[in-house]
């Protein structure tokens, strides 16, 4: 059974491609009464995406779109358009969905698509710089201090507005993965305080 739908709140949709961490922390942070946003659809690019499972469970609206299906990704962004204008959507919360947005489907949302990336942006970042690359990066360059940001999706990928970061300390001992691991556990709290702040900032109240 769907969850009430508090028309005061922001209305979010989550694109994943994957097991859904991220949405399983937007989830839990919506489901509270003072959370200014509400997830109305999860889309997936992978058909069995394990975040849709997640969704199903909460009783959030599915929708999968898989881009193998599509001979272009125009054609796979239109109708990924099309699924996303039956839905009254105010932000769309990229959450390890694996596929580079166009310019011109960015264009159709403009302020209204943030996402995540595992480092101290403008540091590592761009195209190619996705999961352990990142951390592996990181490592190789010495630095002290990483973590994740919450950022507005623009054409150049990784250079949008910076919406909140959370530092995370590089060890001596650390390997990607370590790293990696503790650097999601704080994206998975930064997320949810990211949307709060989009919300809180354009007026969305909590009930």
């Amino acid at each position: 059974m769907a969850p009430d739908r508090l028309s005061g709140k922001m209305k979010l949709a989550v694109l994943i491609s994957g097991s859904g961490s991220n949405l399983q922390a937007i989830l839990d942070a919506s489901a509270k009464t003072d959370f200014p946003a509400q997830i109305d659809v999860v889309i997936s690019n992978v058909p069995d995406a394990f975040g849709l499972t997640r969704a199903k469970q909460a009783g959030i609206p599915t929708i999968s779109i898989d881009h193998k299906e599509f001979p272009d990704r125009h054609s796979f962004e239109n109708a990924l358009q099309s699924a996303l204008s039956t839905y009254e959507v105010d932000l769309i919360c990229l959450a390890g969905f694996m596929r580079i947005l166009t310019s011109e489907f960015i264009a159709q949302w403009p302020d209204k698509i943030i996402n995540t990336h595992p480092a101290l942006l403008p540091k590592f970042g761009g195209p190619g710089m996705y999961g352990n690359h990142v951390h592996k990066a990181v490592l190789a360059a010495g630095e002290t201090q990483s973590g994740p940001t919450i950022h507005y999706v623009i054409p150049e990928v990784d250079k949008g507005e910076i919406i909140a970061q959370s530092r995370v300390e590089v060890k001596e001992n650390d390997t990607a993965e370590t790293l990696a691991k503790r650097v999601l556990e704080q994206e998975h709290i930064l997320y949810p305080e990211a949307i709060k702040l989009i919300a809180e900032k354009r007026g969305f109240k909590t009930a």
